[in-house]
């Protein structure tokens, strides 16, 4: 079978699974299925993050409009597939519908990482663009400007002087507004349908949100920002992006913080328990094998992990 049509019956696996999990009652059943297909190859990983990524496109429709937009459909007639997303769009406001149609057309993902993948890619301008696990972007080069849509997860860009006499801006979009380089190194994170993490390591960059915000952030700071506000700035240091190398270096850091942080590497659920969420921890973590950090963990701190079903892991106190 050729690379795209397994591409293409994986991506309608993935989207099935997509479905199911957001938009209805999965059950333990349900759960553990959907990890053992995760789990079966690299490529089944890629699709469910290519899935993720497309289901940013129907962050605006409230999950009861979603729900009726499926149940409409005969069960035997629905396959829950990227063609039944598209039916949610029946459901949307016609201002919507039109913006979102133009969004896909526009902004499919060109690059995805799956769950604990991780990739550099070289741009056309000699830009360095790295993705972090289960990533999406899409990247679209004009006349006019150097545009960077991250779709899901985390990027890391490192600016190249743009060879173009038109010396083009390099911009980096998200849901919640926009990023402008100023010759720089940063990355962007996307936290959740309403937020967005900008870090800066070297210069500075201007963020403008989609409701018309401005603000600059200088080397050494990171914010985070919504449609149409802008927190305030924090620290950050240049360790921040040693993800870009596998690591994952902790500094006084939550258990609870540091344990979110392996669980975006792992495609099974990671849970910290309560009565150790606040233990602190300091060191350097492999965030390409999760399971030596976590063992690392139980060596170094009153804690154990326990593997639950459907390749779920509990973090908790030590017995």
């Amino acid at each position: 079978m050729a690379e795209a049509a397994k591409d293409q019956i994986l991506l309608g696996e993935a989207a099935d699974w997509l479905i199911a999990l957001h938009y209805e009652k999965p059950s333990a059943q349900d759960m553990a299925a959907f990890h053992r297909w995760h789990a079966q190859s690299g490529a089944h990983g890629a699709a469910w993050s290519r899935a993720q990524a497309m289901l940013g496109a129907f962050a605006q429709v409230p999950p009861e409009v979603c729900r009726k937009a499926l149940a409409s459909r005969p069960r035997p007639d629905r396959r829950k597939s990227l063609g039944l997303l598209g039916a949610l769009l029946v459901a949307a406001p016609a201002g919507w519908l039109a913006w979102k149609e133009l969004y896909w057309r526009d902004w499919m993902a060109d690059q995805v990482t799956a769950t604990g993948e991780q990739r550099t890619l070289a741009l056309p301008d000699g830009s360095q663009l790295t993705l972090n696990t289960a990533s999406a972007v899409a990247i679209r080069f004009t006349g006019e400007a150097r545009r960077v849509r991250l779709l899901a997860g985390e990027i890391l860009v490192t600016t190249h002087a743009d060879p173009s006499p038109s010396h083009r801006p390099f911009l980096v979009q998200t849901r919640q507004g926009t990023l402008r380089a100023l010759g720089t190194r940063f990355s962007v994170r996307q936290l959740d349908q309403r937020s967005t993490r900008v870090a800066v390591f070297e210069h500075a960059v201007a963020i403008k949100t989609v409701q018309g915000g401005a603000a600059m952030v200088p080397a050494g700071q990171a914010a985070d920002f919504g449609a149409g506000d802008i927190g305030a700035f924090t620290a950050v240091e240049p360790s921040a992006a040693l993800w870009e190398r596998g690591m994952l270096l902790a500094r006084n850091m939550r258990l609870a913080d540091v344990v979110a942080e392996l669980a975006r590497f792992r495609s099974g659920a990671v849970h910290c328990a309560p009565a150790v969420a606040g233990l602190r921890v300091s060191g350097a973590l492999s965030l390409k094998d999760t399971d030596a950090s976590l063992a690392l963990l139980a060596q170094s701190l009153p804690v154990r992990i326990m593997f639950l079903a459907g390749g779920a892991i509990g973090v908790g106190p030590r017995q």
